[in-house]
């Protein structure tokens, strides 16, 4: 497989705070790459670094070959790099379809296609492709709904739903298991199994161990933004830093 996105030597400082310090690592084309690690570790951080939320103190991230750093957040969503965020971001006046509708405007060639939509002739067409992804996350009968009146599990699905609306390459996750009942679980892990079957490319940063070691082949672990173990999950599970730091048992 290729690598499709790389962060090469990457740190973040905040005053004297270093969020991420000297962080490489590469993302292949089509897998489920896990990045775990305690509150505080990073995690989130490297995702602003990836999407241009932050530019880093130092290093790079590189995808297919070009440098995303300095870039602004909505030139490397047009690249093909989307994401959700840890805390639900919904707007609160759109339905859940046009959730979706705005969201496949963002990469649109046509510039007024990208702030409104339906302007263009390709609106049936959209609306068919929107409605096969709200089909995707179960949400295709609640098109008509206001978003922020789903009841949260769905709100989060709509967001996985939102960002694969813009065709992305890759996808970032930031915690989508977070407030899930067991249920709502077994439902995101499904999902997160088809997108991958489909060919996604997936970084999840996820505290739900029992998700993150069912569904990543590969799993990353940051500690005080530092790297300290990386690999398939049954080895970083065993791993004693990582014992240490994060997951406090083994097995």
């Amino acid at each position: 497989m290729s690598v499709i996105l790389e962060a090469r030597a990457l740190s973040k400082r905040f005053g004297g705070v270093t969020a991420v310090e000297d962080l490489s690592f590469g993302v292949e084309t089509g897998e489920l790459l896990g990045l775990i690690g305690p509150n505080g570790a990073g995690k989130t951080t490297v995702f602003n670094l990836i999407t241009g939320v932050h530019r880093p103190s130092a290093g790079e991230v590189v995808h297919r070959g070009t440098r995303l750093s300095g870039r602004d957040p909505a030139a490397i969503a047009r690249r093909g790099v989307a994401r959700t965020f840890q805390n639900i971001r919904l707007f609160p006046s759109l339905s859940v379809l046009e959730h979706i509708l705005v969201a496949q405007a963002c990469r649109a060639r046509n510039r007024f296609a990208r702030y409104w939509p339906f302007l263009t002739a390709g609106e049936r067409a959209r609306r068919s492709e929107a409605l096969a992804l709200l089909a995707e996350v179960g949400l295709e009968t609640r098109s008509d709904e206001q978003a922020v009146h789903l009841p949260y599990g769905a709100q989060r699905r709509l967001e996985i739903a939102r960002a694969l609306a813009t065709s992305p390459d890759l996808l970032l996750l930031d915690e989508p298991a977070a407030g899930l009942n067991d249920t709502e679980t077994r439902e995101l892990r499904g999902l997160l199994e088809r997108l991958q079957r489909q060919g996604h490319t997936i970084v999840l940063v996820e505290h739900d161990m029992a998700l993150v070691m069912k569904v990543c082949s590969r799993i990353i672990v940051l500690n005080f933004g530092r790297l300290i173990a990386s690999g398939p999950p049954a080895q970083v599970r065993a791993n004693r830093q990582v014992i240490d730091a994060y997951l406090g048992v083994a097995g």
